[in-house]
């Protein structure tokens, strides 16, 4: 076989070319032959295919038709975010303007630890990031920030400023560490019994003291637990909010809880990595009101932005926090080649390679804008709230609560806990519907997370369809 093509370079895009038919014809391919959003048979079942497609990872010869047959195989044994029947997690279907971008920062291959690897993408990820910190530190209401800016049009350098990052799980441990650096490493992280897994586990990276976790009843933070614990327990103090709950789509009372956290000296952080695409929505941005008292939050546009994985960002209020992740490598950010004017990318991140994953979000705002990607927010809580009604209205199924965002918790009536279980992996195994499951007020749920834009009324009656016939069997 003779030596395959560079992806870029002036003969780039002409070997591409061939390779995107391909790909594009083993995607539809793979996804057409199957009748739900998963492959039936469960994980042994599709373990076994892609074995088969697989054969021998590292043959002596290679083949020139690996690409069609993994790209197919990969496409009949993955989950569709877009059929939607895929409901079970924040796993959207990425827009095909992203994806395209994703394809080009692929081909152009920038690694964003230094101005040489990525001149035009550095500046792109800088101007995006001041552009969405803006967006978090503006009044919500209003749908845009007032960002202080120097006469050049260059950020101040107590401005709000972002991170680009891989998405909700390394915001919170930078959040933890900016906070650590901030304070020590004796700070105290508190949160509610609703907060993501990662924070606690990266308090447990840091080396933190054990967080304490704070009463969540009805699934949000309580103020006056976290009022008494921050009486109780001697500070420093980091509290960490959640807009936008992984089990049920809730929001904490921001407001409420920032005032707490001002009257007892407490840095605030807010997990809005589900919650934070309400800000393109002029409908429903006002259920943010309180994100701006925090100090950092946490953002995914790989949830409500549609972007194809990572996309994640972490805000800070004042860009002077970020002095903490500052490094020197003199092969990358030399002394002299910064103060030559060479911007130094080491301080934005924890990673040293990494990806420009700054250009799909870029591209999608920049072709939707504010109105479009709104809308498209507006559509997803729209179809979660037609769809708790038609729960609501059908006596074989209880409704947990209206949706706050997107997530719709609901059960058959009078099932069991385990009965719920397993028509949960009954609907997994046969590959007909993808729900998740949440445990609250002391009973099982399933849960339906709709991201997807498109899901009609009719898809919304096909899915109760689905569990209320694999209920009764």
């Amino acid at each position: 076989m003779r030596t395959p093509p560079l992806a870029s370079g002036p003969e780039g895009p002409r070997a591409l070319r061939p390779l995107l038919t391909t790909v594009l014809d083993a995607l539809g391919d793979g996804t057409r032959e199957r009748g739900g959003p998963l492959p039936a048979g469960g994980p042994e079942t599709v373990a076994a295919r892609m074995r088969d497609a697989l054969g021998d990872v590292l043959p002596d010869e290679g083949d020139p038709e690996a690409l069609r047959h993994l790209v197919r195989a990969l496409a009949e044994g993955s989950a569709d975010p877009a059929d939607p029947l895929c409901a079970a997690h924040l796993h959207c279907p990425p827009l095909a303007v992203a994806a395209a971008a994703d394809l080009a920062a692929s081909v152009l291959n920038p690694s964003l630890d230094s101005w040489d690897q990525a001149p035009a993408a550095s500046e792109l990820e800088r101007l995006l990031t001041r552009v969405l910190a803006n967006e978090v530190y503006g009044d919500p209401s209003r749908g845009a920030g007032n960002c202080a800016t120097s006469h050049d049009g260059a950020a101040a350098d107590n401005a709000p400023d972002a991170l680009v990052t891989t998405g909700g799980t390394e915001s919170n441990q930078l959040a933890l560490l900016l906070a650590r650096e901030t304070f020590g490493a004796g700070v105290r992280l508190i949160h509610g019994a609703n907060a993501h897994h990662s924070l606690s586990r990266s308090a447990w990276l840091l080396g933190l003291p054990d967080p304490v976790t704070v009463p969540a009843p009805a699934g949000t933070l309580d103020p006056a637990a976290l009022d008494a614990a921050l009486t109780d327990l001697p500070g420093p103090h980091l509290v960490a909010a959640t807009a936008g709950t992984t089990d049920a789509g809730l929001i904490d009372p921001l407001p409420e809880i920032a005032a707490v956290c001002r009257t007892h000296g407490a840095r605030l952080h807010i997990d809005a990595a589900y919650g934070g695409g309400l800000l393109f929505s002029t409908r429903h941005r006002d259920k943010l009101t309180g994100l701006s008292a925090a100090a950092t939050v946490t953002l995914d546009l790989h949830k409500l932005g549609w972007q194809p994985v990572a996309a994640g960002l972490l805000a800070v209020q004042d860009a002077r926090d970020l002095a903490a992740l500052r490094q020197r490598a003199d092969y990358l950010n030399a002394d002299d080649d910064t103060e030559a004017g060479l911007p130094d990318l080491l301080g934005r991140s924890l990673r040293t390679t990494r990806r420009p994953d700054a250009l799909k979000i870029a591209v999608t705002l920049k072709t939707l804008g504010r109105t479009g990607l709104g809308r498209l927010v507006d559509q997803v809580c729209a179809r979660a709230t037609e769809f708790a009604q038609l729960v609501q209205g059908q006596p074989g199924f209880e409704l947990h609560d209206a949706p706050t965002i997107s997530t719709v918790l609901f059960r058959p009536a009078h099932a069991t806990d385990d009965d719920i279980a397993a028509v949960r992996r009954k609907l997994l195994t046969d590959g007909r519907a993808v729900l998740g499951r949440a445990r609250l007020d002391g009973r099982l749920w399933l849960k339906a997370t709709l991201l997807n834009p498109h899901t009609r009324p009719d898809d919304l009656a096909a899915l109760l369809k689905v569990v209320e016939g694999t209920t009764r069997r």
